[in-house]
């Protein structure tokens, strides 16, 4: 199982975006989801979403999947850094595909991401132009037809197309959901404990406000990785070993192994 990092770097100083004031509403007028995000928002980042390029943070995504951040951030820098410097979606296209093979290696599961990453260069090139033109697309157009585009792009999957409206288009209300945001919100009770990724983000943009899912989804993540973790959750060691043990329903949680039934 590789290292995590210390931090998400989604959220990090390397995640784009502008810092902003947090301000956590009134606890008596919050749903309960909002308390949550903001107890959250208290402990980890306080930090508006957006200024990625469009195809730069889809590539990244694309190399984040089933691997952690500090395995795909160095394959992220070294491809940026062979294939960067102009349009990044053109260079990639017209690469040789083991020259992109050697620049992800590290990453992991390099082949079957070379793969992707090639062919959807090429298809922003061939549906949109240029990699300025779909990074414009990302951040101007209706969201919903953004996304639903974005899913049909070989290798997109909702987390990916939700990564890319959050962190390149700077769109509100758009809640991405990893393993980690799927298992902490069903275990606090956010979502119906036998909701899938899409039920859980469903039910997270319903019950937080915009502007407040972006750090929502990278504080959580945190969360997951430092308290919430899935076989063994800080809370089996007593509630005042975790933050959120007030406001958390531990659905699934057992005393012999922390796994969810």
């Amino acid at each position: 199982m590789p290292e995590e990092p210390s931090e998400n770097i989604s959220g990090g100083a390397s995640g784009g975006g502008r810092d902003t004031a947090f301000d956590p509403t009134d606890p008596e007028t919050a749903t309960r989801a909002e308390v949550v995000v903001d107890r959250l928002g208290e402990r980890y980042w306080r930090k508006a979403y957006g200024g990625q390029g469009g195809f730069e943070c889809l590539v990244r995504t694309i190399l984040s999947q089933n691997t952690s951040d500090k395995a795909s951030q160095p394959a992220h820098d070294e491809l940026t850094a062979q294939y960067g410097g102009g349009d990044l979606a053109e260079s990639l296209a017209a690469a040789d595909r083991e020259g992109i093979v050697d620049a992800i290696r590290s990453g992991g599961l390099y082949n079957q991401k070379s793969k992707l990453i090639q062919g959807v260069a090429e298809e922003v090139l061939v549906d949109f132009g240029s990699e300025a033109d779909f990074d414009r697309y990302v951040r101007e157009d209706d969201p919903a037809t953004v996304r639903d585009r974005l899913l049909e792009m070989k290798g997109v999957g909702p987390k990916t197309a939700d990564c890319v409206l959050l962190f390149a288009g700077g769109r509100g209300g758009v809640f991405p959901v990893d393993t980690h945001v799927h298992r902490i919100a069903r275990r606090i009770g956010l979502a119906p404990a036998d909701a899938d990724h899409e039920g859980v983000r469903a039910a997270l943009e319903r019950d937080i406000p915009d502007e407040k899912c972006g750090f929502g989804h990278t504080a959580m993540i945190q969360f997951g990785r430092e308290f919430c973790k899935a076989r063994k959750p800080a809370c089996l060691d007593g509630p005042e070993a975790c933050p959120m043990a007030d406001v958390c329903d531990m659905v699934g949680v057992t005393d012999n192994s922390g796994q969810e039934t």
